[in-house]
């Protein structure tokens, strides 16, 4: 009989991949050449672009505000008047490597400069998000 792949002399169990594989060999056509894959470097050109907009959306700002911090840290000086991430309104009576000391009212004690959030002119313009975020 034909060269049919449904023979009737050809009982062999045929898998369904075997079916798929000899259906997609009978419509390509026979002539053509199979088509080369794009070379691997054009697949890496978006993931370079996703890598390029996350450093300039989200990197670089980070950086360039935790710079802004250590210098506004660094320039803390006594008589200046601080709000603290945890929210605490004081002055800067003493400054050393590490920590400030400082008065709250009537309280006086130590902190962290890395506890400093902002350092304001007057307490009622004190930014109360730039408070309540910490920044590592």
């Amino acid at each position: 009989m034909g060269g049919s792949c449904l023979d009737s002399e050809a009982l062999v169990p045929m898998t369904l991949l075997t079916f798929v594989g000899l259906f997609a060999a009978e419509a390509a056509p026979s002539g053509a050449p199979a088509g080369a894959p794009p070379p691997m470097w054009t697949n890496l050109i978006p993931l370079a672009l996703m890598i390029v907009v996350f450093y300039f959306l989200l990197i670089r700002p980070q950086q360039k505000q935790a710079r802004q911090q250590d210098e506004m840290r660094k320039a803390i000086k006594k008589g200046d008047k601080i709000v603290t991430t945890s929210g605490i309104l004081a002055v800067v009576v003493g400054v050393k490597d590490r920590t400030l000391s400082v008065r709250s009212e009537e309280t006086k004690f130590e902190i962290l400069k890395s506890a400093v959030a902002q350092v304001v002119e007057d307490f009622d313009k004190a930014d109360p998000a730039t408070a309540a975020a910490p920044t590592k």
